[in-house]
């Protein structure tokens, strides 16, 4: 099982000299992975937290893979309604060539009112953009010629896919995932919230010998108790995942790494 964790893209920990730290921090300590979440435009009366500053996914996830040379850098999750699919899917693949394939892609459908009204996109198409996305990502990255609005054109850079894990609640996300992508990515409470989530998986594929989903699950693992800390990261293995991102609450560098110190027990044993 991989064990990644989150970085703050949002709020005063979204400056380049913190994320630049603790971005290097979660190489440095042996995380597999490093994620950072996805907001364009956030209201003033539901900006606690963050006061409203997130920067852009791509754009920082590129920028941070220029700063390292190893750690996965993961979308958690990219919300593909709210970008048209061509210019996505361009910067998905150029992102993914020049960081020497090491980005994961988390996609969601996305949920928040207010941002889907300041994009001028209808809420309720939210789920058939994502598919008609996720469809076109799928073209892009297995055929050097592909079609747009009746347009053929060649699309170049086009790197291997990057590994698409498909963000939301089961079933509709299960589903989803089935059809486009490598696997799911739930944000759970616990190892028997998602052993429960994973039911109607089963369920789907209950003529299917031993059926398989890679798992990115993120969750929150209290680092200051470490019994409890082992317990859950065995917990989580039990249910065969492909990889636990541990969310990582901090205000400062200095507190990010001291955190990482204690997480890195996961690795070690």
């Amino acid at each position: 099982m991989h064990i990644g964790v989150t970085l703050r893209n949002m709020g005063p920990q979204s400056t380049a000299a913190t994320m630049r730290a603790c971005a290097c921090a979660a190489e440095a300590h042996g995380f597999e992975s490093v994620w950072i979440t996805d907001h364009l435009a956030i209201p003033p009366d539901d900006a606690e937290g963050s006061g409203g500053r997130y920067t852009d996914t791509l754009t920082t996830l590129a920028w941070l893979g220029g700063l390292t040379t190893r750690i996965r850098l993961g979308t958690g999750a990219l919300i593909l309604p709210y970008r048209p699919a061509l210019p996505t899917a361009k910067a998905i693949a150029t992102l993914h060539e020049l960081t020497g394939e090491r980005l994961l892609l988390g996609v969601g459908v996305g949920w928040m009112e207010a941002e889907f009204r300041a994009l001028g996109v209808n809420r309720h198409d939210r789920g058939r953009l994502t598919d008609d996305c996720l469809q076109f990502l799928a073209d892009c990255f297995s055929q050097p010629v592909v079609e747009r609005n009746g347009q053929a054109f060649l699309f170049d850079p086009r790197p291997p896919a990057p590994p698409i894990y498909v963000g939301g609640r089961a079933p509709h996300a299960l589903a989803r995932a089935q059809r486009f992508g490598h696997g799911w990515l739930p944000m759970v409470k616990s190892p028997e919230t998602l052993r429960q989530d994973l039911v109607p998986w089963r369920e789907m594929h209950a003529d299917t010998p031993s059926p398989r989903l890679a798992v990115t699950a993120m969750a929150f693992v209290p680092n200051d108790r470490p019994d409890d800390m082992l317990r859950l990261r065995d917990a989580y293995r039990a249910l065969d995942i492909e990889r636990l991102v541990c969310t990582v609450r901090y205000e400062t560098a200095d507190q990010y790494t001291r955190q990482l110190d204690a997480l890195a027990r996961l690795l070690a044993e």
